[in-house]
């Protein structure tokens, strides 16, 4: 393809033109004009060599101009500067707005990401009140038990003679409030006859006196009889709970999620078993699953009580259920950088259990991004 223009060419022949131009006569010597001759023959071959070279540079600027000029219909009126240059700025503008309009919509609501785990917050480890050896466990993992039911029987020959002589000692204190009455009713009737005496000057001052410190000694020790059976009723009661406590309940209704003892065993009281960590067993309130979450704690501007997300359990991979974000906790982790939400569940899958692996996602507005962009 030939890419020497007209422009070129005529520059060509004219350098060709002036290096063979008969020399002026002077009156300097040959060598001189040799070297002038060499010169223009210089340049003559380096003007033949520049000219490709520009043509080439100039060939796309050409070749866009003509193929515009072939594609603009007939009659067609060529656009002046001041259209052009209107049409280019118009044009920017447009994908300015367009490109904000994108930027906008991407402010105004970000996905907030997190994982956590199925969490039961009604869960309570199961101890003995007091020590003894276990009898019976009538119930096993996984069973379901309402409130009170019994979850383990123990005995302790300790207790039950505490309970036996706390009974015993109830019944001695009867006895003796009985005792003590009929004294006070002796003493009382042996007063009202010598006051009977004594208003006829029948009987001495001193007998007077004296029955009648011993009415109020009898009813003293009535009063003190009565004392000893309300101790003897507490006893009786602490020893009764004691013994009670021995048949262990559910605290409320629940499913058994694990038991740890087993018949024969015995047991400490739950200060000490609290201390070595040996309970009886555990139980989980299933109703109440939560799923506990962390995300990053630059999120926390955004998100608020009530707002609604999705989740996803690792062991129901294709069941999305809706959460609501329930709590948040007041303070941020500082080895993680994250903030712990509590979730409550809608309509989670069927199956689910506590430790459950999850991940989460809520929809939340970006105010930074979003008040960044008003501000531009």
């Amino acid at each position: 393809m030939n890419t020497i223009t007209e422009p070129d060419r005529k520059l060509a022949e004219a350098l060709k033109s002036l290096s063979h131009a008969p020399a002026t006569e002077t009156n300097s010597s040959a060598p001189p004009r040799k070297i002038a001759r060499r010169c223009a023959l210089a340049s003559t071959i380096l003007a033949l060599i520049a000219a490709p070279i520009a043509g080439i540079s100039m060939w796309p600027n050409v070749a866009s101009s003509v193929g515009a000029m072939l594609s603009e219909p007939q009659g067609a009126v060529a656009a002046t500067p001041k259209q052009v240059a209107t049409s280019t700025m118009a044009a920017k503008a447009n994908h300015k707005a367009a490109f904000s309009g994108r930027e906008t919509t991407s402010a105004l609501a970000r996905e907030i990401t997190g994982s956590g785990y199925v969490v039961a917050p009604r869960s309570t480890a199961v101890f003995s009140k007091y020590e003894g050896r276990i009898t019976s466990i009538p119930v096993e993992a996984g069973d379901r038990v309402e409130a009170g039911q019994v979850l383990v029987t123990l005995d302790d020959a300790s207790a039950r003679f505490a309970l036996e002589q706390a009974e015993a000692a109830k019944v001695s204190a009867d006895l003796a409030l009985s005792a003590r009455n009929i004294e006070l009713t002796q003493a009382n009737a042996s007063l009202r006859r010598i006051e009977a005496l004594a208003t006829r000057a029948a009987t001495p001052q001193k007998d007077l006196e004296a029955a009648q410190t011993a009415s109020a000694s009898a009813s003293n020790a009535v009063a003190q009889a009565r004392q000893d059976i309300d101790r003897a009723d507490i006893a009786v009661r602490v020893a009764g709970e004691q013994l009670n406590e021995l048949t262990v309940r559910a605290p409320f209704a629940g499913t058994v999620a694990k038991v740890s003892a087993h018949i024969g065993d015995t047991v400490l009281a739950r200060v000490d078993s609290i201390r070595e960590n040996q309970s009886l067993l555990t139980l989980i309130d299933m109703g109440s699953m939560v799923i506990d979450a962390d995300v990053a704690e630059t999120n926390i501007a955004v998100i608020h009580p009530g707002m609604r997300g999705e989740a996803v359990l690792d062991g129901f991979p294709d069941k999305p259920f809706i959460i609501d974000l329930a709590k948040i906790a007041p303070i941020a982790s500082v080895e993680k950088g994250t903030i712990t939400l509590r979730f409550s569940l809608i309509a989670p899958p069927i199956g689910i259990r506590p430790n459950m692996a999850a991940r989460i996602r809520i929809a939340a507005p970006d105010s930074h991004e979003l008040s960044g962009e008003i501000n531009r």
